[in-house]
């Protein structure tokens, strides 16, 4: 006797449910959107995609042209820095010793003149205190030879200081010292002149001291004579 067959009866309805797509079922949609031309929406959104990235690149290359320009004047600053450093230290240095020299030869100038002025003060004291009017016949030999050895002093003194200050004389010593070869020109000057021209010469400048010396000898003579 015939059965009815059904043949629903053999099929899994779940697993047919639960059965996955074909791999190939959308094959030929993507394949057509790939190789079609863009739209013009999509043309110019990325036309202004590239717009902002070139803004965001000038930006940026702005920015760094500032920060190098800012890195450069800092190099500026600090060489300028560095090598006026290194000159003021030499300059200052330079002076610094000069003028510890020159204040040492000041206080020795200082020192000297201060010695020569005390000096110079007694000599006009006592050239000053020397009364002609008080000598009497007894005492006016002595009173004489004092006098004579008190200028004869005082002007020992007066040379003396001459010689170590050139303000006495009128002439500044930097002036002297300035000049190149003024002991050289001193010398030629003085080769031109004849032996007898410089004997007159020195008997000129020595002639007080000579006359002092014979005026000393006269009144020793004339104290002797008047024994």
């Amino acid at each position: 006797m015939p059965s009815n067959y059904d043949p629903t009866e053999f099929v899994d309805s779940d697993f047919e449910t639960h059965k996955s797509p074909s791999p190939y079922a959308g094959t030929a949609k993507n394949q057509g959107s790939e190789f079609r031309a863009p739209t013009r929406d999509e043309v110019d959104s990325r036309v202004i995609e590239a717009q902002q990235k070139l803004t965001e690149l000038k930006r940026v290359q702005e920015e760094l042209e500032r920060e190098r320009a800012a890195l450069e004047e800092t190099r500026r600053r600090q060489i300028e820095f560095q090598t006026g450093r290194e000159e003021l230290i030499q300059s200052l240095a330079r002076a610094v010793g000069l003028l510890e020299e020159s204040e040492f030869g000041a206080r020795r100038d200082a020192e000297q003149m201060s010695k020569a002025l005390v000096d110079l003060r007694e000599g006009l004291t006592k050239v000053q205190a020397i009364r002609e009017e008080t000598w009497t016949k007894d005492n006016f030999s002595m009173e004489l030879t004092r006098a004579l050895t008190t200028l004869e002093n005082a002007r020992m003194e007066y040379n003396a200081a001459q010689l170590k200050f050139s303000i006495l004389t009128g002439k500044a010593a930097e002036d002297a010292a300035g000049q190149p070869g003024a002991g050289s020109g001193n010398a030629e000057a003085l080769s031109s002149y004849s032996f007898i021209e410089l004997c007159r010469m020195g008997l000129a400048l020595t002639w007080p001291l000579a006359l002092i010396g014979l005026l000393a000898l006269g009144v020793l003579v004339f104290f002797l004579l008047s024994k």
